[in-house]
């Protein structure tokens, strides 16, 4: 049953939430021994929300559009006095003091918090591998990634623990992995929706977005959580215009371009390729016009990001220090503590990138790293917005190839950081992206296309990914 439908049934009090409520987590019992997409079950917050959803509607009181919906949260969203660890030891144990305004905006509309959720550490990694607590395994082969670094909020939606999940995206961290579990996964417009209370990976890129089975259930959750936060300084002051009202209009007239760089780079498989031609002429039959476009710099997109991404990272990751919170390992001196605190804390990846990050940033080799990185990155700005003169939205793969197998590229990072070659450009230019499962490969995995837009051009995103799920 779809959200939509849920949350109907509950607010017309044909279901009752608890009773939603108890069936998913008899899922997640059933199931989590193996595939390890949570961090913590929320039984008892999760049982509590849906008994006031149940008396809300007992009272004649409408509890918002997500009532008696299970939602699963990724562990990098903050929730008052509910342990948040970004999959690090260095956040082990701790309870945020305040909650994260996505969470308190899901939360207000009714939904029931079953789980926060694996990820690869501090969102740094495409396989949920690197996580402090151990890999998550994707349903649809438990031998397989589930792709991340939102792996567990991914695998969550694809095992049925929720219809629902929330997840955070930096270089593709919710595309990829919906790509991979054959799941719909959205990146909206950079300030389109608040970052307070998501722990920082780099703040220029970051951006939350939702999970969902379906399309429609995906813009229920955006509509929820989009909108204006004065405690994001990059929040869109803007009114947000709802989007389920819009999914199913169709793409009539719209102009759809395939983007040659992101579609012929080295590394995406046939039936990649293939998937993205049929949805192509899917939308062409649907009544779009079709046609190849070219974004030339987003092929340097992966090398940029690498540099501006880190570079963040290092200045976000400093204040993990064992002073204040978390992880405190004792040493000779405040600085010996500071070192073993981290030695200890941060993992091989996070390490890996802290160090490439304060490199880049160093002095005598900022402007040829990092200020290089910058310029490229107004480069692949421009090179969308001529594309978009042209085009309402753009097609491409959203991952390489199917999922991979557990341990097949932790041994060799360059190889992991290919996984989002198509998805880096658009948080790069800080534009809106959504994969939509668009057929299967090898041995019946699920493949990901990708459908990008404009800055705040989530409608005809929208309704291109809809008529893709239709036509699949």
């Amino acid at each position: 049953m779809t959200a939509v439908e849920l949350a109907a049934d509950v607010r017309a009090a044909r279901r009752r939430a608890v009773d939603v409520a108890q069936e998913h987590l008899a899922v997640v019992a059933a199931r989590d021994d193996e595939l390890h997409a949570c961090n913590l079950v929320m039984r008892e917050e999760a049982l509590d929300a849906a008994r006031a959803v149940d008396e809300a509607v007992a009272r004649g009181d409408d509890p918002g559009p997500l009532a008696g919906v299970p939602i699963a949260l990724k562990d990098n969203l903050c929730t008052r006095g509910v342990p948040t660890t970004c999959s690090s030891r260095i956040l082990e144990g701790w309870r945020p003091p305040y909650t994260a305004t996505v969470v308190e905006r899901v939360l207000a509309a009714g939904a029931v918090p079953i789980a926060k959720t694996n990820l690869d550490e501090f969102a740094m990694g495409s396989s949920t591998e690197n996580s402090a607590f151990g890999p998550t395994r994707n349903p649809r082969d438990p031998s397989r990634v589930p792709g991340g670094s939102s792996g567990g909020s991914a695998a969550a939606v694809a095992a049925g623990y929720a219809p629902l999940a929330l997840g955070s995206d930096t270089g593709g961290s919710i595309r990829q992995p919906a790509a991979l579990c054959g799941v719909v996964g959205v990146k909206p417009t950079y300030g389109l929706v608040s970052r307070y209370g998501l722990i920082a990976f780099a703040s220029s890129l970051d951006q939350v977005g939702p999970f969902a089975d379906t399309v429609t259930d995906a813009a229920l959750l955006l509509d929820v959580i989009a909108g204006h936060d004065p405690r994001d300084s990059t929040s869109i002051p803007d009114a947000v215009a709802p989007l389920v009202p819009v999914v199913d209009r169709g793409v009539e007239g719209l102009r759809v371009g395939i983007v040659t760089e992101l579609t012929d780079v080295d590394g995406i498989s046939a039936e990649v390729r293939t998937a993205v031609e049929r949805a192509a002429h899917t939308l062409e039959q649907a009544g779009a016009s079709v046609d190849r476009v070219s974004v030339p710099s987003t092929q340097y997109g992966l090398s940029a990001y690498y540099l501006i991404a880190p570079a963040e990272a290092s200045s976000n990751l400093a204040r993990y220090d064992g002073v204040r919170y978390g992880l405190r390992v004792d040493g000779e001196d405040v600085a010996a503590m500071n070192a073993a605190t981290r030695d200890a804390g941060f993992g091989a990846e996070v390490k890996r990138r802290i160090m490439l990050g304060t490199y880049a940033l160093s002095a005598g080799y900022y402007d040829a790293y990092y200020g290089q990185a910058q310029r490229v990155r107004t480069l692949i700005v421009r090179d969308f917005a001529r594309a978009y003169e042209h085009f309402d939205v753009l097609l491409s793969p959203t991952s390489p190839t199917v999922a991979f197998e557990l341990g097949a590229k932790t041994a060799d990072p360059l190889a992991m950081y290919l996984s989002d070659v198509c998805t880096i450009p658009t948080n790069l230019a800080g534009h809106a992206a959504m994969s939509v499962p668009f057929g299967a490969g090898e041995g019946g995995l699920p493949i990901g296309v990708q459908v990008l837009a404009p800055a705040l051009g989530e409608e005809p995103m929208f309704r291109a990914a809809r008529v893709l799920e239709v036509g699949r």
